[in-house]
């Protein structure tokens, strides 16, 4: 269904705030240091517009938030992500940042929910010792284990993602790869093994897994199976005057385990650097017919889209084709998430402004992403980062931040009846 064909609902709590006719886009989208640089460029879309009257008083809709910066000794939370255990616990976890930075002494933060994200427990950390970045929390539940699977990337505090990228950060500074795991239903977390070794080709510099949460397969030949978006970088060719920073050179693959997370390897590689599609930032969902989706931020690519797509029929091993333009979510160039509902829709979550980030929007597709439709605007305010988890066959859960000033105020959890994404 093509994007201006929509039905969108505003959330009773954004209604009437800072609506963003009239309002510089600046405003909207000023990241703290760090948080990456702005578009060149304003990207080709619509900008969003309520066409119903908002639910100025809906009781569906339930919202808590979890992580508010400058509270419980952290400057920034930020990087969200979700996983529900078999329990029912909701486990929510952030990078806790002394600064607002991307690289410095950052940490991974969890929260946990037994009431599925109405309240939340206290702030526990997780992974990191403060000295350090450690970060991209992407989680997973191991069917066959029940436990919860934590990936997470690390680097030296002082070593920028511009840095690594140009090849001058040593390897034991540089991006590294972790696991640990929980069997207590999230309450506490295993120490941090070392994966780099299996999850990064030598010659990648940058690396990250997510952010968001990961993927278990639950049908065909790799049930079980679990599936890691992910994104790294490849260094220019010998005699290049680029230095490898360069949008360009970022790509996608995935991150695969038959074991439950024992062991791990490299499943497909996308990353062609001819500047057209430069997939970052990425996430997963396991389409009805077993097909697994892909879904990633286009990092200033020249295609006319800031999302880019693509599918695997064999678990995550190979794409049927290379990652391409999603024309259907216009948007800012930023992280999203996707989930698919059992027997409803594939929900993609992001802001929809294309000029800024700003305008959280669920979107929704029935044919397994070629097209989309926008269900549910939750907010005019500005927001960013996202992501998703299904709390029950009628509930999904969505965290995401947000603010009036910035995006990076709180990670706000809502909670939406799956009744309202069947467009």
């Amino acid at each position: 269904m093509p994007l201006d064909r929509r039905r969108l609902v505003v959330l009773p709590f954004a209604a009437g705030l800072l609506a963003l006719a009239g309002r510089p886009a600046e405003a909207a989208a000023a990241p703290p240091a760090g948080a990456g640089p702005a578009a060149p460029h304003p990207r080709p879309g619509r900008a969003v517009a309520a066409t119903d009257p908002p639910a100025a008083a809906d009781p569906r809709f339930e919202q808590s938030v979890p992580f508010t910066a400058g509270t419980e000794g952290y400057v920034l939370f930020r990087i969200p992500s979700l996983v529900r255990t078999p329990r029912g616990t909701v486990v929510a976890f952030a990078e806790a940042r002394a600064a607002s930075a991307d690289t410095g002494r950052i940490v991974v933060a969890a929260k946990r929910s037994l009431d599925g994200g109405r309240t939340w427990g206290p702030l526990a950390v997780v992974a990191g010792d403060g000295t350090g970045t450690q970060g991209n929390p992407c989680p997973v539940v191991d069917p066959r284990s029940g436990d919860i699977v934590l990936l997470t990337c690390s680097n030296a505090a002082g070593a920028t993602e511009k840095a690594i990228m140009s090849g001058q950060v040593a390897p034991a500074d540089g991006r590294r790869v972790w696991v640990q795991r929980s069997a207590d239903d999230g309450r506490t977390f295993g120490p941090l093994r070392e994966i780099t070794d299996q999850a990064k080709d030598p010659g990648w510099r940058w690396y990250a897994t997510g952010p968001g949460h990961a993927l278990a397969l639950t049908a065909g030949p790799h049930r079980g199976r679990l599936v890691v978006p992910a994104n790294h970088s490849v260094p220019p060719v010998p005699g290049s005057a680029d230095t490898g920073s360069e949008p360009k050179y970022y790509g996608g693959h995935s991150l695969l385990s038959d074991d439950g997370g024992a062991t791990w390897r490299i499943g497909f590689r996308d990353d062609t650097p001819d500047g057209v599609i430069n997939a970052n930032e990425s996430s997963a969902a396991e389409l009805p017919g077993g097909l697994v989706y892909f879904n990633a931020r286009d990092q200033y690519g020249t295609s006319a889209a800031t999302r880019v797509d693509a599918r695997s029929a064999d678990g995550g091993t190979t794409l049927t084709a290379p990652y391409a333009p999603q024309p259907g979510l216009a948007g800012p160039v930023v992280q999203g998430s996707v989930l698919q509902v059992p027997g409803g829709p594939l929900v993609y979550a992001g802001p929809c402004d294309p000029d800024a980030r700003a305008v959280m929007a669920l979107r929704t597709s029935s044919d397994g992403g070629r097209t989309w439709a926008t269900a549910v605007t939750l907010s005019t305010l500005p927001a960013s980062n996202s992501d998703l988890v299904l709390l029950d066959p009628r509930t999904v859960g969505l965290v995401y931040e947000t603010g009036t000033g910035s995006p990076y105020g709180t990670l706000t959890f809502v909670r939406v009846p799956v009744s309202v994404l069947r467009t």
